[in-house]
């Protein structure tokens, strides 16, 4: 079910607020604003990237309804911990709402089979940078993403710029955290949004993506080491 309809569904309206990530696409705050509600922005657990229990306590107010929880690049966000954090009136709302899980076709299946295929073998090769997730969850890797250890954005972009010179596919996910967009400034300081906004990068790990591939992805990052001064100059 789209965010919008969720929202509808669940009767939210003018006057409502309802707790989102920032480090996302900018869909999930436009869906609030297009029922009438107020967007507000909540930190990341730096482990998932998805939104921090503890920031979305400290988000709550009187008027917040509901809290959506994006599970980020395909890392399902901690729901349980999210509805403590948020209180018992406070509705809790899942945009895929289980439904993607239950109704897809083997294909489907297959090819998120695949991912956590390729996953894993980058998991266990890459040294250079550091994959991003939560131990014990069930990733359905959309991306696979990692941090580039370093000086925050100059070197994570002089390392892509690397990898893409080495024929590596690679972007970074989210490049400016939605609180910071002009339709949606807020005078907020989200840390864990702005760390991850200028050290993430999604790297290829798509059904179609081949052993050779990965091979040359492991390759390249291992021997950039994750930090590249001299290219970021």
């Amino acid at each position: 079910m789209r965010t919008a309809e969720l929202l509808r569904a669940a009767h939210v309206g003018a006057g409502d607020e309802v707790v989102v990530p920032s480090y996302a696409t900018a869909a999930t705050a436009e869906a609030v604003r297009d029922v009438g509600a107020l967007p507000v922005f909540a930190d990341i657990d730096p482990r998932s990237l998805c939104l921090d229990p503890a920031s979305v306590a400290r988000a709550v107010t009187v008027r917040t309804v509901a809290v959506v929880a994006v599970p980020l690049f395909g890392h399902p966000a901690d729901l349980a911990a999210l509805q403590r954090a948020a209180g018992g009136t406070v509705l809790v709302l899942d945009p895929t709402d289980g439904a993607e899980e239950e109704g897809e076709e083997e294909e489907a299946q297959e090819g998120i089979a695949r991912r956590r295929a390729n996953a894993a073998y980058l998991d266990a090769r890459l040294t250079g940078v550091t994959p991003v997730t939560a131990p014990g969850i069930l990733h359905r890797y959309h991306s696979y993403v990692v941090r580039v250890p370093g000086n925050g954005r100059p070197d994570r972009d002089a390392f892509a710029r690397a990898l893409r010179a080495r024929g590596v596919r690679c972007r970074v996910p989210v490049q400016t955290p939605v609180h910071r967009l002009p339709s949606f400034r807020r005078e907020l300081w989200l840390p864990e949004t702005e760390r991850a906004a200028g050290e993430c990068l999604a790297l290829p790990v798509g059904a179609a993506t081949s052993r050779r591939e990965l091979h040359r992805l492991v390759a390249a990052c291992n021997a950039l080491g994750g930090l590249l001064p001299a290219v970021a100059a």
